[in-house]
């Protein structure tokens, strides 16, 4: 008997890999995909497997394993394939020696993300199959598929998974290892050197493949029909859909589609002769929708379900019922109990707090960027007034200053970034700021550098080396601003926070160009643990100075024999940082001792 064991989808990913006979991994840190080359890195070390500095390194390094026969796999979330497009657009078009997946994880419902995009119009934008499964099973299995689909038809390939599945269990047949060949390089220019005459050939060589690809979806395996006894229904699908749709236990048939691009078209028209009906369920855009009608296939679908967030049971009974599909909708339905609503926040002794409560109090307007910090924008805080991509705080500021400047305004300006981000895009954005400098510009850059890519889990970067020689790469933020050629720069610890305070608003006043980097490390990712804190209840005068720094231990309370609310500290939950100690105006935050309460 085969070995079963429960696995997230993500979880899944790595392990199909694995039994292909992967041999190289890379990716960038963004949820939901994260898991994937954590699982990789922890559970399997015969596999090369490497957080890159961004996504486009990471698509690179997989292409150059791919050039030498390795098995290879790249994963990101939905917005990285925005960030290595460049390459990934002109490696469709060379060849394929060993097989090459590329994960990329959509977010219907922007469950962690600022966008909804939907990579399936990606996949084919760049003349790739697309694969879409809709449980883990099938994630580790479409992995495998996927492998050999690269080699044979000579094509990167695209799995696409959404965010529910990839953070889903659900059982898994796991298999042995593959053994698969690294079989070297070719260096045929025709192949690799793509630039005319030789791309060319290659725009009619996709073609082919897509034609090629085409055919052969109408015997995949991966897509396959549900037939219903005297439906006169048709419902297509793909991906988690399938499964919500499945709950429904409707007398329907189900064409289930597991290759969403290219689509089986001949299949379907002749499917679409046989039903009276033909509806498409699936999540964001119409992609499965517009490809069939494209290929003049009778069909509907979003006009009875939503193009955003993602459609869960009732949502789909809600559509199918305004189809005409279902008669009524159960009124029995789970209602489901309404929970209280909890804003997103810092953790306790995250060293971002004190600098938004420094930039708060001094009434700043502050381009945000893509981290931890970018909850910032969320109440009670609401301090960032823009948040777009990663790394571009800088570039808006410098386009900003460059519209006020000939509007002849002089508004202030300020940008926030982190380590993870700053290596990851903000370099070259701000070496971008030495062109034309407006050396009399009041703008201010901060970097948060805070040892880690603190949002996605913890994983290293660039310069997480300074806190442990287990981390290989030890990059100084500050040496590389110097080396840029930039004149103005403050190195802080936002935990002495009076200094920084000062510091901090000196450098918004100033007139130029002024960069300060925070040096205080990620409390919960390195485990930094001081003595806590406590309120002395007769001392507070319930100002709430402390409770403004959108600490999670702090909260007002009612203490015994006094009537005004006081300030008060949840010892278990605290770390020491003292922020809220420094900040409070009377001294009524003090270091526990023991015995004290």
């Amino acid at each position: 008997m085969k070995k079963k064991e429960v696995l997230s989808g993500n979880a899944a990913i790595a392990r199909g890999f694995y039994e292909a006979g992967g041999a190289v991994a890379a990716s960038f840190p963004g949820s939901p995909t994260v898991e994937i080359m954590h699982t990789l890195n922890t559970e399997y070390p015969d596999i090369y497997s490497e957080f890159s500095v961004n996504e486009k390194v990471a698509l690179e390094v997989g292409i150059g394993a791919s050039f030498t026969g390795a098995r290879t796999l790249v994963s990101m979330k939905h917005v990285g394939v925005n960030v290595c497009a460049d390459p990934l657009m002109t490696f469709t078009q060379t060849r394929i020696n060993g097989g090459f997946i590329l994960v990329t994880g959509d977010d219907p419902g922007m469950l962690s993300s600022q966008n909804e995009q939907d990579n399936r119009f990606f996949g084919k934008f760049a003349n790739m199959p697309i694969l879409d499964p809709s449980d883990s099973q099938e994630a580790k299995d479409f992995v495998k598929i996927g492998l050999k689909l690269s080699e044979d038809y000579n094509s990167p390939v695209l799995l696409r998974i959404t965010s529910r599945v990839c953070h889903s269990r659900s059982i898994v047949e796991l298999s042995e290892k593959e053994d698969h060949n690294i079989s070297g390089f070719t260096k045929k220019l025709e192949d690799y050197g793509m630039i005319p005459p030789n791309t060319f050939q290659k725009q009619f060589d996709m073609q082919e493949r897509l034609i090629k690809l085409s055919d052969y979806a109408n015997t995949i395996s991966v897509n396959r029909l549900e037939e219903t006894e005297k439906s006169d229904v048709l419902i297509v699908t793909s991906g988690l859909m399938y499964h919500n749709l499945k709950e429904l236990n409707l007398e329907v048939s189900i064409y289930k589609l597991g290759m969403v691009y290219p689509l089986p078209i001949r299949t379907l028209k002749e499917l679409s002769k046989k039903y009276k009906k033909v509806l498409v369920l699936e999540e964001l855009m119409p992609f499965i929708e517009n490809e069939m009608k494209a290929n003049g296939i009778k069909c509907s679908g979003k006009e009875f379900f939503s193009f955003s967030g993602e459609l869960g049971v009732e949502d789909i009974k809600a559509g199918l019922l305004k189809a005409g599909i279902i008669n009524d909708i159960d009124s029995k339905s789970v209602e489901i109990e309404e929970t209280v609503g909890r804003v997103p926040m810092f953790c306790a002794g995250c060293p971002h707090r004190p600098v938004f409560d420094i930039l708060k109090k001094a009434k700043s307007s502050v381009i945000g960027d893509i981290g931890c910090y970018s909850m910032a924008v969320l109440p009670p805080l609401n301090i960032l007034n823009s948040i777009i991509s990663m790394g571009a705080c800088i570039g808006i500021m410098k386009g900003m200053s460059k519209a006020y400047t000939i509007a002849g305004k002089k508004e202030p300006l300020v940008a926030v970034i982190g380590d993870g981000t700053f290596y990851h895009s903000g370099m070259p954005s701000l070496l971008n700021m030495l062109h034309q400098l407006d050396k009399s510009y009041n703008m201010t850059l901060i970097i948060l550098d805070n040892g880690t890519t603190a949002m996605t889990g913890g994983q290293p970067n660039a310069g997480t080396g300074k806190y442990g020689s287990q981390f290989d790469m030890h990059v100084s933020i500050e040496n590389i601003v110097k080396t840029m050629g930039f004149e103005r720069l403050k190195v802080v610890d936002q935990f002495k926070y009076k200094e920084a305070s000062k510091t901090i608003n000196e450098e918004l006043k100033h007139e130029g160009l002024s960069i300060v980097i925070t040096t205080r490390p990620c409390a919960l990712n390195f485990k930094i643990k001081d003595t806590p804190f406590y309120v002395d209840p007769t001392i507070c005068i319930g100002c709430r100075s402390c409770v403004k720094t959108n600490c999670p231990p702090i909260a007002m309370k009612s203490y015994e024999g006094i009537e005004k609310l006081k300030s008060s500290i949840n010892g278990d939950m605290c770390v020491g940082c003292s922020v809220c100690a420094q900040v409070c105006p009377v001294n009524a935050i003090k270091r526990t001792k023991e015995g004290t309460e």
